[in-house]
């Protein structure tokens, strides 16, 4: 499993946070992330079944004759946008009940301001949902690779599951 971490951007104010000895809100704000993607991952398996569904012939042979990333790219492709609409209202659910949100707007909408320094992104729930997409395709990715490495013995296990044997 993948774990979504304090932004990059503002890693100091985690640094900060810690040092202050504000260690239990670090962690639950870090958990309060995490738990908001893992309820709202749960909502991609219809999206990437459509997408499997529209696989045109000519997809299916890209994916096939494609490099090592092909069809986590297709599914990339195909399914980000309705990713995104499906999963950040279930993160900023998640993320509001702690109250955390509005926190962290007011936070980086105020370091944005200062002078000479790099703005960071002030919607935490997009954030996350980023974040979540992004380890989504990270664990596709991974498979794909595993399965053209090996694609009787990945076959064999599927199906070793699916058919009980």
């Amino acid at each position: 499993m993948l774990r979504i971490p304090f932004p990059n951007d503002v890693k100091q104010v985690e640094i900060k946070l810690r040092a202050l000895g504000l260690n239990r809100q670090v962690d639950q704000f870090i958990l309060s992330m995490n738990r908001g993607a893992e309820k709202a991952v749960q909502k991609a398996g219809p999206i990437f079944l459509s997408a499997i569904t529209e696989m045109s012939f000519s997809d299916a042979r890209n994916i096939l004759n494609g490099p090592d990333n092909a069809a986590t790219t297709y599914f990339r492709n195909k399914t980000e946008s309705k990713l995104v609409v499906a999963f950040k209202p279930d993160i900023k659910e998640t993320l509001d009940q702690i109250h955390v949100t509005k926190l962290w707007t007011d936070i980086t909408s105020t370091y944005n301001k200062i002078p000479l320094t790099r703005d960071v992104e002030t919607d935490l729930p997009q954030y996350v949902t980023g974040k979540a997409i992004d380890g989504l395709f990270i664990k596709i990715a991974e498979e794909e690779k595993k399965i053209r490495s090996d694609p009787a013995a990945r076959v064999s296990e599927i199906l070793k599951k699916v058919f009980g044997r």
